[in-house]
């Protein structure tokens, strides 16, 4: 398992659909943005802190009312707080 797959673990939801997000950090794992097709991930940088109930819902595996356009926009939000989140832990670095 990675580091950035690690790191997930016991952090808040950064996705946090409105309505759906459960805030529990001990469900939380690190989800990819889609794309990969089934069985396959994009790059662990690709992904976003997400509870178990946001990934559900982004994953279609629940309904929720929302447009696929509104989860996607959620999820690639939740991956850019990630990011941030990892800069600030030193888990990746920007080249200057």
């Amino acid at each position: 398992m990675s580091k950035l797959r690690k790191s997930a673990r016991g952090r808040d939801c950064t996705v946090r659909i409105v309505g759906i997000c459960n805030f529990n950090p001990e469900t939380t794992v690190l989800a990819h943005l889609g794309g990969g097709g089934m069985g396959r991930k994009k790059h662990d940088i690709h992904g976003a802190f997400c509870c178990s109930s946001c990934h559900s819902a982004i994953d279609g595996a629940i309904k929720t009312g929302f447009t696929k356009e509104y989860l996607e926009l959620a999820h690639h939000q939740g991956v850019e707080r990630t990011q941030d989140m990892w800069l600030e832990d030193g888990l990746i670095t920007v080249k200057q």
